[in-house]
């Protein structure tokens, strides 16, 4: 069995306050995108997470466990992991993984999806988000997701970064600057963006440019190639644009060095 697992950026993130454990609650508009890692389930003597190139623990292993002791289901597995996203780059890379696993356990177990979403809010925020890949709203911690229409074709130019930047440390880079979303502002964030709009915002992206100056280096360059917006994805430090089209976001690619296009999923 394979699985492709499409990567995000997030078209619009509001952060507020931690709450009391550490998360921070969020409103995000979410937009998977055609950059994806591609994985293979097939079975094993044993449980096996494979991923060339990659050390240390991996997500979807913890989904894997996870799916086994929500379900009982018993047949190993072997997973292998081409990976396309980059690493520690704001776009959910392992989150996408972790998801896309749980896709590929409950259709080789031959059980519904309605029991992932559980799995997928235990795993980390962004796993909910990219469980069923497209265009979402997540609020709280990522674990409420609302689906929004597909939306109209339109282009990405996505400038990954030769830096990696841990989530961890951007939200405490956050915190640090300040200036947290009140509930009140969280709430409206999020009537705005179930009514289908997007203001391009990410509250990281302060935090991040302080961990990383390079990222604006790409913000400049993304905005000369063209492009409508310019934002950091997530935590960072992945820069994309948008444009009118794929054709536009591909002519942009060859002129911003290592830009890969992309287009919404």
């Amino acid at each position: 069995m394979i699985e492709r697992a499409p990567g995000k950026v997030n078209l619009s993130l509001f952060v507020g306050a931690p709450r009391e454990g550490g998360l921070h609650p969020l409103v995000s508009v979410v937009q998977a995108v055609s950059l994806a890692d591609e994985l293979t389930m097939e079975p094993a003597a044993a449980d096996e997470v494979v991923c060339p190139g990659i050390d240390g623990p991996n997500l979807a292993a913890r989904a894997l466990a996870a799916f086994r002791a929500a379900t009982g289901w018993e047949d190993p597995q072997r997973i292998t992991i081409a990976k396309r996203i980059p690493i520690a780059a704001g776009m959910g890379g392992g989150s996408a993984d972790a998801a896309a696993t749980l896709r590929l356990a409950a259709r080789v177990a031959g059980i519904d999806d309605a029991v992932l979403h559980e799995l997928a809010v235990g795993l980390g925020a962004d796993v909910p988000s990219l469980l069923f890949p497209g265009r979402v709203v997540m609020t709280g911690a990522g674990e409420h997701v609302h689906r929004l229409p597909t939306p109209d074709p339109f282009g990405l130019l996505i400038v990954p970064s030769p830096e990696a930047l841990s989530t961890p440390a951007v939200y405490r880079e956050f915190d640090r600057l300040g200036g947290a979303r009140s509930p009140a502002e969280l709430a409206a964030r999020a009537e705005e963006a179930l009514a289908g709009d997007v203001p391009p915002v990410n509250d990281l992206e302060a935090a991040a440019r302080s961990l990383s100056p390079a990222i604006d280096a790409s913000l400049t360059a993304v905005r000369d190639a063209g492009a409508t917006v310019a934002m950091v994805s997530g935590s960072g430090p992945t820069v994309f644009g948008l444009f009118d089209s794929l054709d536009a976001a591909r002519a942009a690619a060859a002129t911003v060095p290592g830009a890969i296009p992309a287009e919404p999923v």
